[in-house]
């Protein structure tokens, strides 16, 4: 086996062990999704860079200070990119695209997360299904949902807890993925 094959397997070696811990920490440090990306990408290309010099040793902190080096020549390159003009009609402008990108964002992924709620809470079975709907996606409280189906307030109050631990099963694995 030559030595670039070997690198190259070294590379996704990892890739496939490291790719998560570096994003992470990419991420807690740029606060940008878009850039914590290209920071690990960055990371991985000069970890193959400097191969190499890699002794073998602890390549999780090696790997995690190649990363947090990378973020923080961004974050410096980022600050000095910010240049601050004299037009205020300029600066007035940019705000208010700003301000419209994050309502924009903000209502699509305000969209997105109510539109996995409506489906997690559909896939519950019945009688939970629709207590569960009526709880946390329409925002009724006991006393509404106990009026509106006619049942006793307190068995509407153990249909949402056994709902809410219904959907925290749900919800647990996607936690742990981050």
């Amino acid at each position: 086996m030559n030595k670039e094959t070997r690198q190259e397997e070294q590379l996704l070696a990892l890739i496939d062990s490291y790719q998560n811990l570096v994003f992470s920490i990419c991420y807690k440090i740029t606060s940008d999704y878009f850039a914590s990306e290209d920071m690990t990408q960055e990371t991985f290309l000069s970890a193959y860079q400097h191969l190499n010099s890699f002794d073998g040793e602890n390549a999780k902190a090696w790997i995690c200070r190649i990363a947090t080096n990378k973020c923080l020549d961004y974050m410096k390159k980022a600050s000095n990119r910010n240049i601050p003009t004299d037009d205020d009609d300029m600066e007035k402008a940019f705000i208010s695209a700003k301000s419209t990108d994050d309502n924009l964002e903000s209502s699509i992924l305000e969209k997105e997360v109510r539109d996995t709620l409506l489906k997690r809470c559909n896939s519950l079975k019945k009688p939970y299904d629709e207590i569960a709907k009526l709880y946390y996606y329409d925002e009724l409280d006991a006393k509404e949902i106990a009026l509106r189906r006619g049942m006793n307030l307190k068995s509407v109050q153990t249909q949402i807890y056994r709902a809410r631990a219904m959907l925290r099963k749900m919800y647990d694995p996607v936690k742990e993925v981050m």
